[in-house]
This record gives structure tokens, sequence and C-alpha cells, in this order.
């Protein structure tokens, strides 16, 4: 089965209801679809020539999900805090190596 990680984005139009990643973290857990998860800290971009970019400030959080697609790992989005309150989630497959 497929992973894939649900980035947030701090882009929400109402605020975000913190008492509400409980029960959705309790919800992911019972689909027995979640990985892991966390907020995004301050970091750096690096490259080994050329002109270095700014590290993306939009990003505030990552989940990680086992789901069958893509339209699955969408359909785990609801009571998602920061989707709820009117925010981006990116939706990435990460690919399989080996």
């Amino acid at each position: 089965m497929p992973d894939y990680l649900l980035l947030m984005h701090d882009d929400t139009t109402q605020p975000v209801d913190a008492s509400a990643w409980n029960p959705y973290f309790a919800t992911l857990g019972a689909t027995g679809c979640f990985q892991a998860g966390s907020a995004i800290g301050g970091g750096l971009c690096a490259r080994k020539s050329g002109p270095v970019p700014a590290v993306t400030t939009q990003l505030g959080n990552f989940i990680r999900v086992s789901a069958n697609n893509l339209a699955y790992a969408q359909s785990l989005l609801t009571g998602n805090p920061v989707y709820e309150a009117g925010g981006t989630v990116e939706i990435r497959e990460l690919s399989q190596i080996g």
C-alpha cells in the first residue's frame, strides 16, 4: 500500500482549533492508516553550487499515512484541523524505493 504525505500549509482562513488534533489523530489511528506526523520546524536550504533558495515557510505540519490510492488519502482529510479551517493540505505520494 502506498504512503502519502499530507502537508499542511499555513494559509487557513479561520483559526485552527488546536483541540481538534487529538480527535483527528484518534480517527486516523482507528483507520490503521496513520504512520507519523509532526510540526515542521525551521531549517535551511542547501545546494552544492548556485544560488540557494529560501526555506519554504508555507508548510507548518506533515502527516504520513498509508492509503490504497490518492482519492482515499484525500478522504482522510475530513476532520483535519487545517483543512477544516479553510487551509490548504497538499497530498504527495511517496515513491517506493527498492
